[in-house]
């Protein structure tokens, strides 16, 4: 038997971004955003609140960069999401590692493995908050998280997602299966 939950949607996963960006005077910051993922081949779309700083340097410089959160940056990650880039330097507070990406008006936090540089395409104000969409124009990866044939190993990455029913974090789990493959069996 089935049983009705009401209307909060439970989608899964939610990858853990972190959105790097520069306000005016070229300062970085950055937050941890649940409500984003891929939208397109060479896009992504990010669901933000109109009062966030990031939202303010987004409208100012147009670029950003999206890391993904990991295992090993669980509390970096969180510690994003947890105070408001208005009322601290959050980058200077959590002592990372910050560069300038060589493809967009956007820091690099180093201590990320996985970073895609990004450049705004669009952004909409919609049902109360912006909705942004930014082409990738580039993806730097640590060797740590490649495999031989240089390719991104979610195995060796650790990428986490939040998990809203139990507000907390999973890790991405095991291959189960081959897309575009195994529904070929129906056929």
């Amino acid at each position: 038997m089935k049983k009705n939950l009401g209307n909060t949607p439970i989608v899964t996963p939610l990858p853990v971004l972190i959105v790097a960006t520069y306000d005016e005077n070229g300062i970085p910051n950055a937050m941890n955003v649940a409500w984003g993922g891929q939208c397109g081949y060479h896009h992504v779309a990010l669901n933000l609140s109109l009062n966030h700083k990031t939202t303010e340097n987004l409208k100012h410089t147009k670029a950003f960069t999206l890391s993904i959160a990991t295992t090993d940056t669980l509390v970096l990650s969180d510690y994003f999401g947890l105070v408001s880039g208005c009322k601290e330097n959050k980058i200077e507070k959590a002592k990372v590692h910050v560069s300038q990406s060589g493809f967009v008006n956007a820091p690099i936090i180093n201590e990320y493995p996985l970073t895609l540089e990004c450049k705004v395409t669009e952004m909409q104000e919609a049902l109360g908050g912006m909705h942004v969409v930014g082409e990738v124009v580039n993806v730097l990866a640590d060797d740590t998280v490649l495999d031989g044939q240089g390719k991104v190993d979610f195995n060796k990455l650790q990428p986490i997602s939040y998990d809203s029913v139990s507000r907390s974090y999973r890790v991405l789990g095991n291959i189960v299966g081959k897309a575009f493959k195994d529904g070929t069996n129906i056929k």
